[in-house]
Parts: C-alpha cells; structure tokens; sequence
C-alpha cells in the first residue's frame, strides 16, 4: 500500500479513524501504511469508492489518480477477468503461480472464482505484466 498513508493525510483523518470506518484498529492501518501487512481487497476497493481513489494510486503502480468506481469483491467476475487476461498474454495458470509464489491449485481457485485473489497476488500479476488493477476490479 505505497500510497495509502498519503491518502488518508491527504484526507485529513488520522489512522484510527480510517479504522473505525473501515472496521479495523489503528494498529491494522499502521501495517497497512508501513507495509508490514496487506489491506484485504474488500477493504481496499471500499476505501478506493468511499474517497474517490484509483487502485492502481493506491497501491503505488500509478503516480496519478485515475479513479473510477470499483465493484465489490466478487470472486467470480475477478477470476473471469483474471483467465482472460490470462490468456490474452499467453501464459499458463503455472507461470503466474510461479511469479507470485503460490501453488498453482491456489491460483486455479482465484481464476475459478472459488477464492477471491490477494491483494498481494494482484498486485503482482499487474505490477509483472503492466496491467491496471482498477481494469480488473472495475464496476
């Protein structure tokens, strides 16, 4: 979450504030900001819709705001994006396991939409492959 402090001071509103909106400690918020741990993508998206942030600036793969309205997590449309995009690049499910250091069963599930995908796996596979995640989370 390279972004997400200078977000919420942008925002005028203290950590435990973005806590209590968001359903978490100030002590969530503090890892999230100093990267000791990952915003969960429900919680990431609903920041983004609540303040009019892009994804993408969020997490640090765009220097700019390109904020457009994100849909809630919804493990099946995420997955179909993800195979899509998947074969549009010509890879196999092994390949993006292997980059993001995951089994290739966790990835199958993530584009199956029996599990919804990390925020970390995404952001790896867009970070590797020059994708925009707001594309992917997009209403």
């Amino acid at each position: 979450m390279n972004n997400l402090k200078y977000c919420r001071e942008e925002l005028e509103i203290t950590q435990e504030e973005l806590g209590n909106i968001l359903g978490v400690s100030r002590k969530t918020v503090t890892g999230w900001e100093n990267n000791h741990d990952t915003m969960p993508l429900p919680k990431l998206i609903r920041f983004c819709n609540l303040y009019k942030f892009s994804a993408n600036y969020v997490t640090g793969l765009s220097k700019t705001n390109n904020y457009i309205e994100l849909e809630k997590a919804n493990k099946t449309k995420i997955g179909n994006r993800l195979k899509t995009i998947r074969t549009k690049l010509n890879i196999t499910q092994q390949d993006i396991a292997d980059e993001c250091m995951i089994s290739q069963a966790t990835y199958s599930g993530y584009e199956n939409g029996k599990f919804l995908i990390t925020t970390m796996t995404l952001f790896t596979i867009c970070y590797n492959h020059k994708i925009s995640m707001d594309e992917i989370l997009k209403k």
